[in-house]
């Protein structure tokens, strides 16, 4: 996330989105998926590990009971403040992707999860995640394609239609296709990349599913009439149990030579 976009958030958005954040780390799977991107970066005892956009610091503290010197970065200083409240023993710091507070190759890992699509420039990113990065320190990038919502509905069109509109309110909202390349092109070797999709069926999610609705109409992409039909359809499938949202996501990871 850039300094702009920072300035812009309010506290009541930093409150929502760590909301969002507690939802997305206690959803089934979402603690494997923190575990995997551990074992990619294969931790080592003491051993320095920074997480960009760190949040509310869930994944700092968890590295960090694995052993790992484990620090957390985010631009936002409410939710520094809020990570620090919630582990005051653990080393959370204001700042971005594009200037972290650590020497060139201090750190011997590198985590950002559901980060990169809100970055404005993607490789500059990856170039200081070199920087900083330890010859044989590891990278691991996690994020979903915003795309690719995968969505059961009576209306096919007009859910790509939302689907897309949404996307394409995402700063990037495509970069997890271009994570390999991206750090193949900065000198990364050892480049792999897994998927693991997320599958809801019931009615918790309807929430997430007007989100994209309200948005695809606030752009003007689907009328008021539309937004209202097609969110009427997804609370009525969650109500019988029948809703169908697949979330793919997408972890990348390498090693810097």
């Amino acid at each position: 996330m850039n300094e702009n976009q920072t300035a812009r958030r309010t506290s009541e958005d930093t409150d929502a989105l760590i909301a969002l954040l507690d939802l997305a780390d206690d959803i089934p799977g979402a603690a494997g998926l923190r575990a995997r991107s551990y074992e990619l970066l294969r931790l080592a005892p003491d051993g320095a590990v920074v997480d960009v956009g760190c949040g509310s610091g869930r994944a700092v503290a968890e590295m960090a009971e694995l052993g790992a010197r484990a620090v957390g970065v985010d631009p936002d200083e409410r939710m520094i403040t809020v990570a620090g409240g919630r582990w005051p023993a653990l080393d959370f710091r204001v700042a971005d992707a594009y200037d972290l507070p650590f020497a060139d190759g201090e750190v011997h890992g590198y985590r950002a999860e559901k980060v990169y699509h809100i970055l404005d420039d993607a490789a500059r990113a990856v170039g200081e995640a070199r920087r900083v990065l330890a010859p044989g320190g590891r990278i691991v990038l996690i994020g979903q394609d915003w795309d690719t919502f995968v969505i059961d509905a009576g209306d096919a069109a007009l859910t790509r239609t939302i689907v897309h509109a949404r996307a394409d309110l995402v700063t990037a909202p495509r970069v997890v296709r271009r994570s390999r390349n991206l750090l193949l092109d900065a000198g990364f070797a050892d480049v792999t990349v897994e998927a693991r999709t997320w599958i809801f069926t019931d009615a918790t999610m309807v929430p997430v599913l007007a989100e994209l609705a309200a948005r695809a109409r606030s752009a003007g992409a689907i009328s008021a009439a539309q937004a209202e039909t097609w969110l009427a359809e997804q609370h009525e499938r969650g109500r019988r149990g029948q809703l169908f949202l697949a979330l793919p996501l997408f972890v990348t990871a390498a090693t810097r030579r």
